[in-house]
């Protein structure tokens, strides 16, 4: 079928509708008035900190602020380049520290090179899914006490250090029958979830529900769309996530 060029415009027009239609019928990024969100001012200094689906193969001799390869591949370079784009007059400077088969220990013993050096003004941590997982392998023994411990006494160092920074707390998430993920890891995974939640809720921080946000992706297409192996994020994957906490920011 031969289309002109105003029924080319009007066919994409509507095509173009219908995907926002589609991706709006999720309700992922629905602005809630009543719900807490991060400002972003002028000069503030942005830290991504967590495991492997931040890292998303980031360049660790990079350690500019705002570079491409510094950033990764994953959610954190896809809301920087949003954030970057949006906000062009107010010199952000976005950093990510995120490191693969990190647990909430393992940020603890790098923090002050990769977090409170860098003084960051708002930090966004994700973590968790490896204080769970790592189980499996026999090489860690971690409980959800010990998370919850670990990452309070985190969030005490943090705050001690820099009051007044503006925190975001990611939901560690999982998409079930996935590869990796299995229903061995039910119900346990929830707990570590739920702590993630009342932990930021505790510490004034904003919690972006990670897991509802792909629970409600699989309406429209199937786990391993969203995620190659239950837990790392695909392309779409990322963008979700990114969209998620660019909704979590006021602009």
């Amino acid at each position: 079928m031969f289309l002109n060029k105003s029924g080319r415009r009007s066919f994409f027009k509507k095509a173009t509708l219908a995907t926002v239609a589609s991706v709006g019928s999720l309700e992922l990024f629905a602005k809630d008035p009543s719900k807490k969100r991060i400002n972003i001012t002028k000069e503030d200094v942005i830290l991504f900190q967590g495991d492997s689906i931040t890292d998303a193969g980031r360049k660790k001799d990079n350690k500019d602020a705002n570079s491409t390869s510094a950033l990764g591949s994953g959610y954190a370079l896809l809301a920087t380049a949003a954030l970057l784009k949006q906000e062009a007059g107010k010199d952000l400077k976005i950093f990510n520290r995120g490191i693969s088969g990190n647990k909430v220990y393992q940020l603890a013993e790098r923090w002050d090179a990769d977090c409170l050096d860098i003084k960051p003004t708002v930090l966004s941590i994700l973590i968790g899914v490896n204080d769970f997982w790592h189980k499996f392998n026999g090489a860690y023994a971690g409980t959800t006490e010990k998370y919850i411990t670990d990452f309070k006494a985190l969030l005490d160092r943090t705050k001690e250090k820099l009051p007044n920074v503006q925190l975001i707390i990611g939901e560690p998430f999982a998409v079930n029958n996935v590869k990796a993920v299995t229903d061995k890891w039910y119900p346990e995974f929830d707990e570590y979830r739920a702590a993630a939640k009342d932990i930021a809720e505790s510490y004034g921080a904003v919690f972006i529900p990670y897991q509802s946000i792909f629970d409600k992706a699989q309406k429209t297409a199937p786990g391993a769309y969203w995620t190659g192996d239950g837990v790392h994020p695909s392309l779409a994957g990322c963008e979700l996530m990114a969209q998620a906490w660019l909704d979590a920011v006021k602009l």
